[in-house]
């Protein structure tokens, strides 16, 4: 009975291939979403061991954070950009879970993460989440808050405004950009907690200090910052 259902297994694994989502090799069976040699060859930056990283060093004088890491270094066409790409416009929601995993192993392993309330997800506007379908961000947070046996709300922190792609614009261009665009509810959740904003990826750190500010300035404790990638 074991081999049929192992013929089953290969058969479907023939129709449908499970490829990794770093490399496109297909994938072992005791492999999932991203093959062991991806695993090994991910460009780890450390970042949640140290207080004084680059992350942090981008955001000093912009705004007063408890700590902020990124996972990995993100380099085009790389293997990091290929899992986040992976994630958010292929509809690879299990990607998110799974990089969200693999930052609260880390998370764990720091005592500057040691004292969160609950974490929050970077969101999108309601515009691009209906056309998209999904918020990565949320998924990245789910992963991370089941790890760290925490809850996650995206419901606190709203973007109020659809801003411009982000991606050509100088740094002072998405630090204006991004001026007034979230709002809080239920701001009383988040009076004295210490919370984990999460993104995807990090370039200059306009979005993330928009969102830290207003959360600290509606009486949130400390913020702290995680990310899957930070683009150097």
């Amino acid at each position: 009975m074991l081999l049929i259902s192992r013929w089953g297994n290969d058969l479907l694994g023939l129709l449908f291939p499970n490829l990794c989502n770093a490399c496109g090799t297909s994938l072992f069976h005791s492999e999932k979403l991203i093959c062991t040699k991806c695993l090994f060859d991910l460009p780890f930056t450390d970042y949640h061991l140290y207080q004084e990283n680059r992350v942090i060093k981008q955001l000093w004088g912009r705004v007063p954070l408890n700590a902020a890491m990124a996972m990995l270094y993100f380099r085009k066409g790389a293997k990091a950009q290929k899992l986040i790409h992976s994630l958010k416009y292929n509809g690879k929601t299990d990607v998110g879970i799974l990089l969200g995993t693999m930052i609260g192993e880390r998370l764990n392993a720091s005592p500057h993460y040691s004292d969160i309330d609950f974490i929050i997800p970077v969101p999108l506007h309601k515009h691009k989440l209906r056309s998209r379908g999904y918020n990565q961000s949320s998924f990245i947070a789910d992963g991370i808050a089941a790890h760290m046996n925490l809850p996650a709300d995206e419901s606190i922190l709203i973007r109020s405004v659809a801003t411009e792609s982000q991606t050509k614009k100088t740094r002072f261009s998405r630090y204006e950009n991004m001026k007034a665009v979230f709002k809080i509810k239920k701001g009383d959740l988040i009076v004295g907690k210490h919370i984990l904003l999460v993104d995807d990826v990090i370039t200059t750190g306009a979005t993330l200090e928009s969102c830290a500010n207003i959360l600290l300035a509606h009486g949130a404790l400390k913020v702290s910052i995680a990310a899957v990638a930070f683009a150097e």
